[in-house]
């Protein structure tokens, strides 16, 4: 099994709206990935929760049964067309795959 982390910080203002919209509209774009590819196991999207630390603005926790599922997620067309958005509204990214 490979996990698969990205936390993402947001710019307080891009593509025409505030970091909080921002994270709520990226937040259903990266949902829509949940289910793209055969092999993944978990899919979860959250935001900050009031009364709970966060550095970051927008995490995704992942598992996929095997590097190549993790591939196929990456590749698939679906999660190739939210990178632009994403790329458009981050400031910073950091990313962590390894083996369970």
């Amino acid at each position: 099994m490979i996990k698969h982390i990205v936390m993402w910080k947001l710019k307080d203002f891009a593509e025409g709206a505030d970091k909080a919209a921002n994270a709520v509209k990226m937040k259903q774009k990266l949902e829509s990935c949940a289910q793209l590819v055969p092999g993944t196991l978990t899919f979860e999207v959250k935001l900050p929760e009031p009364g709970l630390e966060a550095t970051y603005d927008v995490v995704l926790y992942s598992e996929f049964d095997s590097k190549e599922s993790l591939d196929a997620y990456a590749d698939h067309p679906v999660h190739v067309a939210i990178k632009p958005f994403i790329g458009a509204v981050r400031s910073d990214r950091q990313c962590m795959d390894y083996h369970a």
